[in-house]
């Protein structure tokens, strides 16, 4: 296939802010925090940022190098580098294709209280019940999860350069400016002090396995690893531009956004609980329930909750632009399709899927799969399951069938790569290892198998 007609990004800034666009999502602003309160404040902190500079860094350069040297989607980089592994490419495809509609129900929830929030009903969302309410009815959540997949398909029409870039180079700086200023007034809120000591100090006691594979886990929702999106967007990277340092700088932004999300949010619900850890809560009860709590209880509280769900509003749209293009992209190079017949389709199919999971809250809350509920099955197959899977299967292939010298030399093309040594190792060995045991222990923990 003749890819020299594909789009670029204008720059080297462009693609970082739309790849840190994609990594800072939802769970950077609700996963990171309710795990690190959950798991040891400081010391899962520590443990991350470590593997975030090993692991995360080595599957990052990775991707991006797969997709710039192919220049092709996901769907058919994997075989375009070894024939035998292509179907690998489908796989890594099924996970943005099963996380689309969900992401973006979940993204009309976040439209949703960005409008409670504005026009000042943040008494009523801080009732129990307002929540529950919201999500069971037949009709209101699908009207908020319209508005946010159409702006999402809006961005893809447009695409690489108009809709993408353009995107990412207004939310990124804008999402930074609001997640410092909110983290700054919320430590320097009275009684802050104990909530920001125990999310920034290690502590030995704290080190478990359960930290561990928690923190390894966060890296593929922090980074959109394995999600084919890395490869998508590494598809669009002029030869001219530096992987190596792409990727240190897309890590740096992507986990400062996560740092600081904890530091807003871990204080804000300390000083609201008095120290009670359990208020953090996980998924949507953090978000949706805890938190308009919080904020009710605050001085300026509507504000803080404006400022809040503004910023969580420009993480998800820039992360659900990013997995839809992951499937438009595999469209186009697969079957020919013009930019906006592939929008269509996969536009036409999160529609489908994503009303079938608001009805699992509602009329058909009765249903279960395996114990799930509609969308909750999504996410176990796909974040769970698939995630770890595609992660380690791509460092079999890339450490054994593709052998590691054909990322080193598309990384080598304008430059020296500087920890190539370890990135063998580590791709070869350490990374795949580590993430069968992420994705054992997953399985095994979430059909109570075992206690981790």
């Amino acid at each position: 296939m003749d890819n020299s007609s594909r789009s670029t990004f204008t720059g080297k800034l462009g693609f970082i802010l739309a790849a840190a666009g994609s990594a800072v999502g939802l769970g950077n602003l609700w996963r990171f925090p309710y795990l690190a309160a959950q798991y040891g404040g400081g010391a899962f902190l520590l443990v991350y940022i470590i593997l975030a500079i090993t692991f995360g860094f080595v599957l990052m350069v990775t991707e991006i190098a797969i997709g710039r040297k192919t220049q092709l989607s996901p769907m058919q980089a994997f075989g375009a580098l070894n024939k035998k592994w292509g179907w690998l490419g489908k796989l890594a495809t099924l996970v943005p294709i099963l996380i689309f509609p969900y992401y973006c129900l979940i993204g009309g929830w976040v439209t949703k209280y960005t409008g409670v929030m504005i026009s000042g009903q943040l008494e009523a969302s801080a009732d129990d019940s307002f929540f529950g309410a919201y999500i069971s009815s037949t009709f209101d959540p699908l009207i908020w999860f319209g508005i946010f997949i159409l702006a999402t398909t809006l961005v893809i029409i447009f695409g690489v350069n108009k809709g993408i870039e353009k995107l990412s180079r207004f939310l990124m700086p804008a999402l930074l400016v609001i997640t410092v200023g909110l983290s700054i007034y919320v430590v320097t809120r009275p009684g802050a002090g104990a909530g920001v000591k125990y999310y920034l100090l290690p502590s030995l006691e704290n080190l478990s396995a359960k930290t561990f594979l928690a923190a390894l886990g966060q890296l593929f929702y922090s980074m959109s690893l394995a999600m084919g999106i890395m490869i998508t967007y590494g598809s669009y990277l002029s030869k001219q531009q530096s992987i190596e340092k792409s990727a240190r700088q897309i890590e740096i932004f992507d986990t400062a956004i996560a740092l600081l999300a904890g530091l807003m949010i871990v204080p804000a619900v300390f000083v609201f609980s008095g120290g009670d850890k359990e208020a953090l809560g996980t998924g949507p009860s953090l978000m949706f329930v805890t938190l308009p709590k919080v904020f009710n209880s605050m001085p300026g509280g509507r504000w803080l909750g404006v400022a809040f769900f503004v910023l969580v509003l420009f993480a998800a749209i820039t992360s659900s632009v990013s997995i839809m293009e992951a499937i438009v992209s595999g469209l186009i190079d697969s079957f020919a399709m013009k930019r906006n017949t592939a929008t269509f389709i996969v536009l036409i199919y999160g529609i489908i899927i994503g009303v079938v999971c608001s009805f699992g809250f509602g009329i058909w809350s009765g249903v279960s799969i395996f114990g799930f509920d509609i969308l909750d099955f999504l996410d176990f197959i796909s974040n769970s399951i698939l995630l770890p899977l595609v992660g380690m299967l791509t460092c079999i292939m890339v450490g054994f069938a593709v052998k590691p010298e054909v990322i080193i030399n598309e990384i080598e093309l304008n430059e020296k790569f500087t920890i190539k040594k370890f990135y063998i190792i580590m791709v070869k060995w350490v990374a795949p290892i580590f993430i069968f045991f992420i994705l054992l222990s997953s399985v095994l923990s979430t059909f109570g198998i075992i206690n981790i």
